[in-house]
Protein backbone atom coordinates (compact mmCIF):
# COMPACT_ATOMS: atom_id res chain seq x y z
CA UNK A 1 0.00 0.00 0.00
CA UNK A 2 1.61 3.46 -1.20
CA UNK A 3 0.58 6.36 0.80
CA UNK A 4 1.24 9.80 -0.16
CA UNK A 5 1.15 12.99 2.34
CA UNK A 6 0.96 16.65 0.82
CA UNK A 7 -1.07 19.71 1.46
CA UNK A 8 -4.77 19.93 0.61
CA UNK A 9 -4.72 21.64 -2.46
CA UNK A 10 -8.70 23.61 -3.55
CA UNK A 11 -9.38 20.81 -5.75
CA UNK A 12 -9.64 17.81 -2.58
CA UNK A 13 -12.22 20.13 -0.57
CA UNK A 14 -14.76 17.57 -1.94
CA UNK A 15 -12.97 14.41 -1.01
CA UNK A 16 -11.98 16.12 2.60
CA UNK A 17 -15.72 16.92 2.94
CA UNK A 18 -17.07 13.68 1.63
CA UNK A 19 -14.53 11.79 3.93
CA UNK A 20 -15.45 13.72 6.56
CA UNK A 21 -19.11 12.97 6.16
CA UNK A 22 -18.82 9.62 5.83
CA UNK A 23 -17.17 9.41 9.66
CA UNK A 24 -20.18 12.16 10.72
CA UNK A 25 -17.54 14.80 11.38
CA UNK A 26 -18.68 18.64 10.32
CA UNK A 27 -18.09 19.74 7.17
CA UNK A 28 -19.80 22.82 6.49
CA UNK A 29 -16.78 25.19 7.41
CA UNK A 30 -14.63 23.51 5.69
CA UNK A 31 -12.23 25.06 3.30
CA UNK A 32 -12.45 28.70 5.70
CA UNK A 33 -9.22 30.70 5.01
CA UNK A 34 -7.76 29.83 8.19
CA UNK A 35 -7.47 26.33 8.18
CA UNK A 36 -4.53 24.67 6.86
CA UNK A 37 -5.36 20.62 5.64
CA UNK A 38 -2.70 17.53 5.07
CA UNK A 39 -3.75 15.08 2.91
CA UNK A 40 -3.14 11.09 2.78
CA UNK A 41 -3.70 9.58 -0.84
CA UNK A 42 -4.09 6.41 -2.30
CA UNK A 43 -3.18 5.55 -5.79
CA UNK A 44 -4.77 9.39 -6.15
CA UNK A 45 -7.47 9.30 -3.94
CA UNK A 46 -7.97 11.00 -0.72
CA UNK A 47 -7.82 8.35 1.81
CA UNK A 48 -7.29 10.56 5.05
CA UNK A 49 -7.12 14.19 6.71
CA UNK A 50 -6.19 16.47 9.23
CA UNK A 51 -6.80 20.17 10.19
CA UNK A 52 -5.34 23.39 11.59
CA UNK A 53 -7.03 26.06 12.60
CA UNK A 54 -4.89 28.63 13.28
CA UNK A 55 -5.82 31.65 15.56
CA UNK A 56 -3.03 34.21 16.75
CA UNK A 57 -1.18 35.24 18.37
CA UNK A 58 -0.19 31.35 19.47
CA UNK A 59 -3.31 29.01 19.32
CA UNK A 60 -5.26 26.43 17.09
CA UNK A 61 -7.71 24.27 16.80
CA UNK A 62 -7.16 20.76 15.53
CA UNK A 63 -9.89 19.18 13.47
CA UNK A 64 -11.43 16.92 10.98
CA UNK A 65 -9.01 13.77 11.83
CA UNK A 66 -10.30 11.59 9.60
CA UNK A 67 -9.38 8.40 7.60
CA UNK A 68 -11.30 6.03 5.58
CA UNK A 69 -12.64 2.84 7.73
CA UNK A 70 -10.72 0.41 5.38
CA UNK A 71 -7.72 1.89 6.16
CA UNK A 72 -7.90 2.61 9.94
CA UNK A 73 -5.58 1.12 12.07
CA UNK A 74 -2.76 1.25 9.12
CA UNK A 75 -0.80 4.24 10.80
CA UNK A 76 -2.33 6.95 8.48
CA UNK A 77 -4.41 8.71 10.90
CA UNK A 78 -1.14 8.82 13.42
CA UNK A 79 1.33 10.11 10.42
CA UNK A 80 -1.37 12.83 9.48
CA UNK A 81 -1.81 14.23 13.38
CA UNK A 82 2.05 14.55 13.57
CA UNK A 83 2.45 16.20 10.38
CA UNK A 84 -0.59 19.01 11.50
CA UNK A 85 1.28 19.30 15.25
CA UNK A 86 4.75 19.70 12.96
CA UNK A 87 3.20 22.18 10.74
CA UNK A 88 1.60 24.04 14.49
CA UNK A 89 5.29 24.05 15.86
CA UNK A 90 6.27 25.71 12.55
CA UNK A 91 3.82 28.52 12.88
CA UNK A 92 4.94 29.01 16.72
CA UNK A 93 1.49 27.82 18.19
CA UNK A 94 1.71 27.25 22.19
CA UNK A 95 -1.88 25.97 22.63
CA UNK A 96 -3.57 23.25 20.84
CA UNK A 97 -7.38 22.89 21.36
CA UNK A 98 -9.82 20.42 19.75
CA UNK A 99 -13.77 18.89 20.67
CA UNK A 100 -14.09 15.04 20.16
CA UNK A 101 -16.99 13.06 20.73
CA UNK A 102 -14.95 9.23 19.81
CA UNK A 103 -11.35 9.88 19.87
CA UNK A 104 -10.41 11.11 23.59
CA UNK A 105 -8.13 8.23 23.97
CA UNK A 106 -6.22 8.76 21.05
CA UNK A 107 -5.73 12.41 22.12
CA UNK A 108 -4.94 11.89 25.22
CA UNK A 109 -2.78 8.98 24.71
CA UNK A 110 -0.93 11.89 22.32
CA UNK A 111 -0.49 13.80 25.72
CA UNK A 112 -4.37 16.12 25.38
CA UNK A 113 -5.78 16.53 28.34
CA UNK A 114 -9.39 17.45 29.32
CA UNK A 115 -9.92 20.83 29.61
CA UNK A 116 -13.50 22.96 30.51
CA UNK A 117 -14.61 25.30 27.06
CA UNK A 118 -14.25 28.15 29.45
CA UNK A 119 -10.20 27.53 29.34
CA UNK A 120 -10.34 28.25 25.57
CA UNK A 121 -9.46 31.38 24.25
CA UNK A 122 -12.50 33.62 22.94
CA UNK A 123 -11.18 33.12 19.38
CA UNK A 124 -10.94 29.58 19.13
CA UNK A 125 -14.42 29.49 21.14
CA UNK A 126 -16.22 31.88 18.95
CA UNK A 127 -15.08 29.22 15.74
CA UNK A 128 -17.72 27.59 13.37
CA UNK A 129 -16.13 23.97 15.26
CA UNK A 130 -16.70 25.18 19.12
CA UNK A 131 -19.84 27.67 18.67
CA UNK A 132 -22.72 25.67 15.94
CA UNK A 133 -21.02 22.53 14.56
CA UNK A 134 -19.28 20.19 17.13
CA UNK A 135 -22.28 19.10 20.00
CA UNK A 136 -22.00 20.92 23.59
CA UNK A 137 -21.50 16.61 24.41
CA UNK A 138 -18.09 16.85 22.67
CA UNK A 139 -15.31 16.34 25.17
CA UNK A 140 -12.76 19.93 25.06
CA UNK A 141 -9.50 18.99 25.11
CA UNK A 142 -5.90 20.91 25.19
CA UNK A 143 -2.39 20.73 24.89
CA UNK A 144 0.68 22.71 25.38
CA UNK A 145 3.41 22.46 22.79
CA UNK A 146 6.38 23.37 24.42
Amino acid sequence: MSITYRDASPEDLPAIKALLAEARLPTADVGSDHQHFRVATRDGVVAGCAGLELYPPSSALLRSLAVYPALQGTGIGKALYGQVMREARSRHVVNVYLLTTTAEKFFSNAGFRQIAREEVPLAVRRSAEFGALCPASAVCMGLRLD
